[in-house]
Order: C-alpha cells, then sequence, then structure tokens
C-alpha cells in the first residue's frame, strides 16, 4: 500500500513559516539536482542594501533574515546528505507524513483507488506522485483537513495495543461523564 520511491521526484513546499529567521520551504530531490545539503542558516542578515554588493532576502517573499548555507554536506539524524526520495515529509492538519501514510491516503481516496475499481473522493489525485496536492491543490484546498480526518480515523482510533482500545477507552471516558478515571 506504500508509495514507491520515486528517486527523480522534485518538489518545494508550498507553505512554510515566515517568522524572523524562519527557514525556507522544505525541498527534495535527486542528487543529480542536490548532491548534497547543508543547513539554513538562521542568523545570516540577507537584507542589507548597504552591503558591496547589495544583499537581499530572495529565497520566499517577506523573507528578513537567513540563507541556506550548502557550502558543506550535513548529515540527518539518519547520516543522509541528500534528499533523493524524501518528498514525504508531513503535510495538512495533522502532518500526514512517510510513504505508508501517503500510500494510505492514495490507496483509499485517490488515483489508486479510483484505478483499481473502487470508490475515491479525489480520483485525479495521485497522493504518491504529487504528495504536496495536500496543501497545493487549488481545486481541493479541504485537502488539508481531509488528510488530518483520515489519519485520525485510520491510526487514532483504531488504536488498539496491549489490551488499550481507542474507541473503548473513548465511550468509557464519554459514558463516565468525561472525567479522568486516574
Amino acid at each position: 500500500m506504500q508509495c514507491e520511491v520515486d528517486p527523480n521526484m522534485s518538489i518545494k513546499a508550498t507553505t512554510h513559516a515566515t517568522w524572523y529567521g524562519a527557514p525556507g520551504p522544505l525541498f527534495c530531490g535527486p542528487k543529480s539536482e542536490y548532491p548534497f545539503v547543508g543547513f539554513w542558516d538562521h542568523s545570516y542578515w540577507c537584507d542589507d542594501k548597504w552591503a558591496n554588493p547589495p544583499k537581499a532576502c530572495d529565497v520566499y517573499p517577506g523573507q528578513k533574515s537567513g540563507q541556506y548555507d550548502n557550502s558543506a554536506p550535513v548529515p540527518s539524524r539518519g547520516g543522509r546528505t541528500d534528499v533523493e526520495g524524501c518528498c514525504w515529509w508531513g503535510r495538512g492538519v495533522i502532518q500526514t507524513t512517510g510513504i505508508c501514510n501517503f500510500g494510505k491516503l492514495n490507496y483509499y481516496i485517490g488515483k489508486r483507488a479510483a484505478d483499481e475499481g473502487r470508490a475515491s473522493k479525489y480520483p485525479d489525485i495521485d497522493f504518491c506522485k504529487t504528495p504536496d496536492a495536500i496543501c497545493a491543490s487549488t481545486q481541493y484546498p479541504e485537502l488539508k483537513w481531509i488528510a488530518g480526518f483520515f489519519y485520525w480515523m485510520k491510526d487514532v482510533q483504531e488504536y488498539n495495543q496491549g489490551g488499550w482500545y481507542y474507541m473503548r477507552e473513548l465511550h468509557k471516558f464519554v459514558n463516565g461523564g468525561m472525567t479522568d478515571s486516574k
């Protein structure tokens, strides 16, 4: 059910923070496009028209400070220094993340459902090939919420580990007057 990793996929996030020094949008792409990546230097003052030559903030609209510093590779916690195949970062209200969660969306409500003959709310959206549709779709702006609700229904409400079942505990909580029994 998971998405197949496409090493040639290249995406730049459509949403990101804009506070002072906020990092630029997340991005991914093949090693041929990004052989390695560095880090975001939030302390870099890019809005300096008096510098010689003048410096301007040009990574995103409204940027006041910061820049990508790709002068040397900086490994991730997993030891990688590239962004190839890393296009499934968190998107939407609950941050749908990873090839498994995007694959589930595609299987149940996306293009894969339609292709396999199941009813699909979004038959024209392949969440595996366009994971950015959750935030970038102008045709379906509700996808930010739909993806979050989907995760809640499939992963939170179905939680059942070690004798603790979310739905049973939720019913006990509600039927008990919504007070903690501990």
